[in-house]
């Protein structure tokens, strides 16, 4: 049993494998707050505390299955070529959209760190929390920030935008497609992509777009923005 668990493949089946229930459960529920990520998470988390199983031993399938993010991110510029029309079309309120949406999220992030206290090496480990983990521990490397930090918090504010995304896109009454896309991609990275493909096509290429243009925007202009902050704060 215990060759089992160390084996790459365990930490692969028990991922898929929780991948599955979970998406079969959000099938059946419906609801917004049965994501298969988080819930796929939770029962990752719930057999390896069950079962006593190390972290260690999972990570080993879970690096395999990591390997595969990077083909999968690049897949993500198919459905953005299939609706190329529509960038060209909508070119200067998508850059504007994209520009505004990194610049608040960051500035939010700083002056909330500040309204609650927090220290300034955990805001800098915020402030990366809305792009692809790869370019989100870059940037808090470069500004200061812990990246373990900033992994947790993209992690979580992926989840939380793909749960209450597209609820928040009823609740506003957002129906153009393309500005639900931008929303997701600028807000929750990778995960809100995800959960816009499933919304329809233009979204999850408007969203991939903007994850990937958020991730660029935010290298640039997080360390001015930070700047700017500390000379007014």
């Amino acid at each position: 049993m215990s060759e089992i668990i160390k084996s790459p493949l365990f930490g692969v089946i028990l991922s898929l494998a929780a991948y599955e229930v979970a998406s079969l459960i959000q099938k059946k529920t419906r609801l917004s707050i049965c994501n298969p990520l988080l819930l796929a998470m939770l029962l990752v988390i719930l057999v390896l505390t069950s079962f006593n199983i190390s972290y260690e031993d999972y990570s080993k399938g879970g690096q395999l299955i990591s390997f595969f993010l990077y083909p999968a991110t690049v897949a993500l510029a198919l459905p953005i070529y299939r609706k190329f029309h529509l960038l060209k079309a909508n070119a200067l309120p998508i850059v504007v959209s994209i520009l505004s949406g990194n610049v608040l999220g960051i500035s939010c992030i700083i002056l909330l760190s500040k309204v609650f206290g927090l220290s300034e090496v955990l805001t800098k480990s915020l402030i990366p929390k809305s792009i692809t983990t790869p370019i989100g521990m870059e940037v808090s490397s470069q500004i200061g920030g812990i990246p373990a930090v900033t992994v947790v918090a993209i992690i979580l504010t992926g989840i939380l935008g793909a749960v209450i995304g597209p609820f928040l896109a009823k609740l506003f009454k957002m129906k153009d497609p393309v500005s639900v896309g931008i929303a997701m991609g600028v807000s929750s990275h990778a995960l809100g992509t995800a959960r816009a493909m499933e919304l329809g096509e233009i979204e999850g290429a408007m969203s991939g777009l903007t994850m990937a243009l958020s991730g660029i925007v935010t290298v640039v202009l997080a360390p001015v923005i930070w700047k700017l902050f500390l000379i007014f704060l």
